[in-house]
């Protein structure tokens, strides 16, 4: 059974050309970077040649990219960073649809060490308020850290205009951009923005390796101490294999930018358009004109989405559930109860994330297979028929 990945945004395939870039990496040229002799000197310089790739595909400056482990370490690495460069100042800004990377880091900063947090809401689609952002921002705010594109809807944000107001009030601005660096284009020489977060496995590089861009003369504070590697700003051996791959899919980002934004994002409109139109109370989640070009987010009313997973799974299709439904819970995404959508649609949600590697063949088997899904379902649900939500969904919107 021929396996259907569209599943990108949880992560990538990596690219074979990537493969084969880190491969002599692992038996042949093993050395440390750091070692002084040339066995290990020549693979520092193709760690310098990756960090020159990560840096042309951000338009920054090769010294303004340290390399992490994920993305995860990376926003963790911001946010820790600017509250401890800053230990005056302890509101932060953020927002209710956040990667739980931060969102989970901020409520524990809440929590443990008495931080004062302000979550941004959205409206319907999604979007922002920036009138909200704007009022929010107090003297004593350390950081504003909002995601550039939304790993669930696809949603991008206005971050370089957010950056702007941020660099106005003297407050630091970080950007998770882990969805959106290689699928849209990227300036940071034309933005305030002074941290961004990306990891490797979002863009056909392994899993395991990340960078987070620091901008020349932010006041930095490392979160690993221990050796000189990365300018003394983050500790530990560098994973020369990961780095290395990262280096080769940025460059292949760029290359296949345009193909992003056209091919992928015409097979994305085609899934989308043909779910909506044959499978009734159906809706899509997200701001429709301002979005990733790969990733579309459906709600499928009165069923359960990990049901939908599961029979689709049955048929080799792989796809994200929007709710973060486990057994014994009724709680669905966070990120689509911030919009509102309602409970017996929100539970319903399939997230389809493509790539350049899908097909349009690969569209036309999700198309021909999943409303049939749907409606089997749905007879199966009493829900369905009678076009109303369980008792629960009362005590929901209560």
């Amino acid at each position: 059974m021929k396996t259907i990945y569209m599943d990108n945004n949880a992560t990538t395939q990596v690219d074979p050309a990537v493969f084969e870039e880190m491969k002599p990496f692992f038996t042949e040229l093993y050395g440390n970077p750091s070692s002084m002799h040339r066995f290990g000197g020549q693979v520092g310089v193709k760690l310098k040649e990756a960090r020159a790739r990560v840096a042309t595909l951000l338009n920054c400056e090769p010294d303004e990219i340290i390399f992490t482990s994920c993305g995860s370490e990376s926003d963790n690495t911001a946010i820790r960073s600017a509250l401890s460069a800053q230990p005056d100042k302890r509101h932060i800004i953020t927002t209710r649809v956040e990667h739980p990377a931060i969102l989970s880091l901020c409520k524990f900063l809440e929590k443990k060490d008495g931080y004062d947090v302000t979550y941004l809401g959205t409206d319907e689609q999604g979007r922002l308020d920036m009138d909200e952002f704007k009022a929010a921002i107090r003297p004593d705010t350390a950081i504003i850290s909002v995601m550039w594109a939304n790993n669930e809807t696809g949603n991008i944000y206005p971050v370089e205009a957010m950056a702007a107001i941020a660099r106005e009030r003297g407050v630091i601005f970080h950007t998770d951009a882990v969805q959106a660096v290689g699928k849209i284009p990227i300036d940071l020489k034309t933005t305030p923005i002074d941290m961004l977060s990306l990891s490797g496995h979002k863009l056909h590089a392994p899993k395991g390796v990340g960078a987070l861009f620091v901008r020349k003369r932010l006041p930095f504070r490392p979160f690993l101490i221990g050796g000189h590697q990365e300018r003394s700003r983050r500790a530990g051996t560098e994973n020369t294999t990961g780095i290395i791959a990262l280096g080769k899919a940025c460059e292949l980002a760029a290359a296949h930018m345009a193909e992003e934004n056209t091919a992928v994002k015409a097979l994305r409109d085609r899934l989308e358009a043909g779910l909506l139109t044959r499978v009734p109370d159906s809706i899509l989640n997200g701001d429709k004109d301002n979005r990733l070009p790969n990733t579309t987010n459906i709600s499928f009313g009165y069923v359960e989405g990990e049901a939908i997973l599961l029979m689709m799974d049955q048929l080799g299709i792989c796809a994200s559930s929007g709710s973060a439904c486990t057994s014994g819970s009724l709680e669905p995404s966070h990120v689509l109860r911030a919009m509102g959508v309602p409970f017996t649609f929100a539970h319903g949600s399939i997230r389809f994330s493509l790539s350049r590697f899908n097909t349009d063949e690969e569209v036309d088997s999700v198309l021909d297979t999943l409303p049939s899904i749907i409606d089997n379902l749905r007879k199966l649900s009493p829900f369905s028929a009678e076009k109303q939500a369980p008792a629960c969904t009362k005590a929901f919107t209560e």
